[in-house]
């Protein structure tokens, strides 16, 4: 009998209220904690928080930077690497300005390493030499607009060189552009599907390949603006950063 009583108290409930719960709530404290820990890494590290600058070389990227964030207009040679400095706007907000290199080899690299980052983009485009160049303009814009991380991005198409009497107009280049586009995405769809036999709509800009692209069947806004660097008349893309 002493032995079933001994078996039974063993096997005696144990009441909640005798539970020890702190490693418990320790160890959900700590998983709640890293959870928000890397909440505020991710969101920290994709805040948009620049304005890049592209295009290609010659275009006058690096002589409307350096008015922008330097005060006025310094001697510019190719850019190798990026240029980055401050521009305060009318409003009084300061905003970072990044200066992607315009070269065919670099301009690439930098600009996947600030596509993250980019609150909006200004594409600046040399209005007298762009008839020549349209396959390689078109090519980099396309690039940059079809690019997941910059498809949601405000864009501003810079016109420069408006005081040059063969300057193209900003309504002319795009014209210009949207015809280049159908031929580059054409393109590019083929080269995929020789590829792997099917195409991509992360690489397609448009509605379809039957419907001529324009700019504005795109979700972002494009907006096309006209600029004299040299002349100091750059007031349609101080009035864009100010809203910014």
């Amino acid at each position: 009998m002493d032995k079933a009583d001994r078996k039974s108290s063993a096997r005696a409930p144990i009441k909640l209220g005798e539970l020890n719960y702190t490693p418990v709530l320790i160890a959900l404290a700590v998983v709640l904690l890293t959870i928000v820990v890397l909440f505020l890494w991710k969101r920290k590290k994709t805040v948009r928080s620049a304005v890049l600058f592209t295009g290609l070389c010659d275009s006058g990227k690096t002589y409307l930077f350096a008015h922008l964030c330097l005060g006025g207009a310094r001697e510019t040679f190719t850019s190798i690497k990026e240029n980055v400095g401050n521009f305060k706007t009318e409003r009084g907000r300061v905003l970072k300005m990044v200066d992607v290199p315009g070269n065919e080899r670099l301009r690439g690299k930098f600009f996947d390493e600030y596509k993250n980052i980019a609150k909006a983009i200004v594409y600046m485009i040399d209005s007298v030499t762009v008839q020549k160049d349209i396959r390689d303009v078109a090519d980099f814009l396309y690039t940059i607009l079809v690019d997941k991380a910059t498809s949601k991005v405000p864009v501003v198409v810079l016109c420069n060189k408006q005081d040059e009497t063969l300057a193209k107009t900003e309504t002319a280049i795009k014209s210009m552009l949207e015809k280049e586009i159908n031929i580059v995405r054409q393109t590019r769809r083929s080269q995929l599907q020789s590829v792997d036999n099917s195409s991509s709509s992360d690489t397609f800009l448009g509605k379809s390949a039957s419907v001529d692209f324009e700019f504005e069947q795109l979700g972002q806004r494009v907006r096309f603006v006209p600029c004299s660097a040299m002349e100091e008349q750059f007031a349609g893309l101080t009035k864009f950063l100010d809203t910014l």
